[in-house]
């Protein structure tokens, strides 16, 4: 196995530091863009997950429109979802109950071993 081999199979530090588990559930590292055409997942941005909001950021908007697509997406309640940090701020933190890293980046059809993007 060459040098170049193992380094694909340990994920990023972006990833790494990007979703991790604790012992209330995952918290995620995000970047959002609001005003998309649509809510998605893009992959990542540097050391956060990036999630383009089909939402505006006023009057919470696109927080609420963020705390709903991770419910949707990981199959959770709305009250699973919560914003630890940065509720005014692109980079946020948040926090999914009742899930692990692993779990989450599976759900948002994420590879941890792909280079983050910016």
């Amino acid at each position: 196995m060459s040098n170049h081999d193992v380094g694909r199979k340990s994920p990023p530090a972006g990833a790494e530091q990007a979703v991790h588990t604790t012992a209330e559930g995952a918290v995620i590292s995000v970047h959002v863009q609001p005003k998309a055409s649509r809510t998605h997942c893009a992959g990542f941005h540097g050391v956060a997950v990036k999630v383009r909001v089909a939402a505006p950021p006023s009057d919470g908007a696109a927080n609420d429109e963020l705390c709903r697509f991770f419910a949707r997406t990981c199959g959770l309640p709305l009250s699973a979802v919560e914003i630890l940090s940065g509720a005014s701020s692109r980079r946020k933190r948040i926090l999914v109950r009742g899930r692990s890293a692993e779990q989450v980046l599976a759900q948002l059809a994420l590879d941890p071993h792909q280079p983050g993007t910016q």
